[in-house]
């Protein structure tokens, strides 16, 4: 939790100027140094390959986790945030009577005079951010969150002192497995909470008092946006129904001004898109649908390039074209699944006494098939396979240099992670990876039942547990 003093900008627009809580708000900055502000690539270390223990070396492979690679649309995405949040400012500049009006009253019931300034009208919209799991939404998002202080301390404002002298610019919720309102009302108020310095109070026994109680720490903390991840996993049943679940939602952030950012895998959005109200709101300040890297983008080039730098292993594996092929074709563009296919391929060969310690394609099939014995068959995932080809080309034709790179030098009688026998090698992997094998086998105790028989090799023969012709099995 990054907690600041604040310092003031003086803001573009000539409304929102003269408000402390958007001139206290990092100032705007380009897509090229935002981009660099959202990045974060790993030290190497490069000493360490030299490391003749492959203990150490195995362990620095978890560095993998810590790259961030950022794309355009990080930008696009931060831009929406950004104005959103400024926007709901506008509304609660803390010298203003109207602020004070919006404190003290609950914003149903205002009081009888208005304010000189007006009553509070409440200014808030919303961000929905969609994806499959593992394209990058919730890493995306504490970047851009990291970036923004999460509390800002006030004191005194161009020789004016502040009543109000914390401002929680944002706070992050996610929504647990089945989690009912209940549920994420106190994960709010925890949040809330934790961000000013609170100590527990005991929560409402209703709905209704819950939102009364998250309606005082919003206007406390001046709330600049709320994000819901996973929220997906909103249990439906529990809150009445799916339009019921987006009307509080909506409800408790509308009335108080305050953004609200959704982020979420599919079919959320399909719940959103049910009636034109709901999908209206959810897009009304910005829809941001995330999908796999394709294949053909710069963006996967980008990516590949600067994980595959990222290696310890003893002989420097040059990347080729076949190696990002294959590392498309296992990861599908999902940027979680490559980062495991990859560390798993580092770990097998630094830590195999006979390996070479180089990665070739047939590595990367293992790696994966070890990496992702659940996720490889996931429905998501084998309809993204059916749709997904690699751009044509003279991508298999590599240069002799990297021929020589991408085969090992010698294959290790006792290499396991290396198939020995190319034209098995799609059923070896696939065998590797599978979670049903004892359900395969009709009769685990065959062997033991041949070696009592005199015609134990025929038996095998007519099982097609041994095959004169198994190439042409294969066919």
């Amino acid at each position: 939790m990054r907690k600041v003093d604040a310092e003031y900008h003086e803001a573009i627009l000539p409304e929102y100027r003269g408000n402390p809580f958007i001139e206290a708000l990092p100032p705007k900055l380009g897509a090229e140094d935002l981009l660099e502000k959202f990045s974060n690539y790993v030290d190497l270390d490069e000493h360490i390959r030299d490391n003749p223990d492959p203990l150490i070396r195995e362990e620095y492979t978890i560095r993998l986790k810590q790259l961030r690679q950022p794309f355009f649309v990080y930008y696009e995405c931060f831009r929406a945030i950004e104005t959103a949040i400024k926007d709901g400012y506008s509304r609660k500049n803390p010298f203003s009577p109207t602020t004070s009006q919006f404190l003290h009253y609950p914003v149903d019931k205002p009081p009888e005079v208005a304010p000189s300034s007006g009553f509070f009208v409440p200014k808030a919209e919303t961000i929905t951010i969609i994806g499959e799991s593992g394209v990058g939404k919730t890493c995306m998002l504490e970047q851009i969150l990291n970036y923004l202080p999460h509390v800002i301390k006030h004191d005194v404002y161009h020789g004016q002192k502040l009543e109000y002298t914390k401002q929680v610019v944002w706070v992050k919720v996610e929504c647990s497995r089945n989690s009912s309102v209940r549920e994420l009302c106190e994960d709010i108020i925890f949040s809330l909470d934790l961000a000013m310095n609170q100590p527990k109070e005991p929560l409402a026994a209703t709905i209704s008092g819950l939102l009364w109680q998250i309606e005082q720490r919003i206007k406390s903390s001046f709330l600049g946006v709320l994000v819901i991840d996973e929220m997906q996993r909103l249990e439906l049943k529990k809150t009445g129904g799916e339009n019921n679940l987006l009307n509080f939602l909506h409800k408790l952030v509308n009335k108080l001004g305050v953004p609200l950012v959704f982020c979420a895998n599919p079919p959320f959005d399909k719940t959103l898109s049910k009636q034109l109200k709901a999908a209206r709101r959810a897009e009304s300040a910005g829809y941001f649908e995330f999908e796999p890297l394709t294949r053909e983008s710069g963006e996967w080039d980008v990516f590949i390039g600067e994980l595959w730098e990222i290696q310890w292993t003893k002989v420097y594996n040059e990347l080729t074209p076949e190696l990002s092929d294959k590392m498309y074709k296992l990861s599908l563009g999902n940027l979680d699944i490559a980062h495991r296919i990859y560390r798993e391929a580092q770990r097998m060969v630094i830590l195999d006494p006979l390996a070479d310690e180089r990665i070739t394609p047939a590595v990367l099939d293992i790696a994966y098939a070890r990496a992702c014995k659940l996720s490889r068959n996931t429905p998501e995932i084998q309809t993204l396979r059916e749709s997904v080809s690699l751009p044509t080309g003279n991508r298999n034709q590599n240069s002799p240099k990297e021929l020589e790179l991408s085969t090992p030098t010698r294959t290790p009688i006792a290499d396991v992670t290396r198939p020995q026998h190319p034209e098995f090698e799609s059923s070896i992997v696939e065998l590797l990876g599978a979670v049903d094998l004892p359900d395969r086998i009709a009769n685990p105790c065959l062997f033991q039942d041949i070696a009592e028989q005199d015609e134990g090799f025929s038996l095998l023969k007519g099982t097609n547990t041994v095959l004169d012709d198994p190439l042409g099995e294969l066919k």
